[in-house]
């Protein structure tokens, strides 16, 4: 039987947290200001640098624990609630591990309403999953928790390897892992990250849930992706698609 991967995306393609970061700031200040009404957009603004995948060009060491990989967050929380919120250094500094806490928290996640029928669907016509993920340290414990560890065979995530994608070597060493193989492809909701960076390595890409001018194979579900990709010869065309399916396939 060929052996056939699709390689994810995770977060906004499989799953989503509620409020993203800015949420996980504001619900650590909660703790402390029950009832508060800070809105988001006054630390939104502070979360777009510092985290290690707005610098992918950058490697790290990737064995560096869970902790340390937290830590090295702390002065962007501490400048969003510092700068955006004027609190004072040591109550943000504080806050920083409640942050970590409440990101983390399987309640706050939640998966796509076609992501497990998806997985089922392409697992039962032969194809494999594994993640690949810019990610914290805990995304593992967050996909066994959302109940759909069981369909992965392997979860690639930059805060265990240091690297982040679009650099190549983030699909480099997943395809070295996975061994031989009679095709693969990157899904994923980013158009710089998953699509450009899996074309420029040499992967067949699909972008999901997120349209862009420049996806040259786009699916608004993964239900559409999953037709796609298990009857290639119907009539069924991607949305967005800017030539033949089959110029995609090996």
């Amino acid at each position: 039987m060929a052996i056939r991967y699709l390689i994810w995306d995770f977060d906004g393609t499989l799953a989503e947290r509620k409020g993203m970061w800015s949420g996980a700031l504001l619900e650590a200040l909660a703790a402390e200001r029950p009832g508060h009404d800070v809105m988001p957009e006054l630390v939104r603004p502070y979360l777009q640098t510092g985290f290690p995948w707005h610098e992918p060009h950058n490697t790290r060491d990737g064995k560096v624990s869970a902790e340390e990989w937290w830590q090295a967050l702390y002065p962007v929380f501490v400048r969003a609630y510092c700068e955006g919120l004027q609190l004072e250094h040591a109550q943000a500094h504080r806050l920083c591990k409640a942050v970590r806490e409440a990101y983390v928290n399987p309640k706050t996640w939640v998966l796509f309403g076609d992501t497990l029928s998806g997985l089922k669907t392409l697992a039962a016509a032969g194809w494999r999953h594994v993640i690949l993920s810019n990610h914290v340290p805990e995304l593992s414990q967050i996909v066994e928790a959302l109940g759909i560890g069981s369909y992965f065979e392997a979860i690639f995530n930059s805060a265990e390897t240091g690297i982040e994608k679009p650099h190549p070597r983030a699909f480099y060493n997943v395809l070295a892992s996975l061994g031989q193989m009679e095709s693969a492809w990157m899904i994923g909701d980013s158009i710089t990250a998953d699509v450009k960076g899996a074309t420029a390595a040499g992967l067949q890409a699909a972008l999901v849930r997120k349209p862009h001018a420049d996806a040259a194979i786009y699916f608004e579900t993964l239900h559409e992706l999953a037709a796609f990709l298990i009857a290639p010869n119907q009539s069924m065309q991607p949305t967005g698609q800017k030539r033949p399916a089959a110029d995609f396939r090996r």
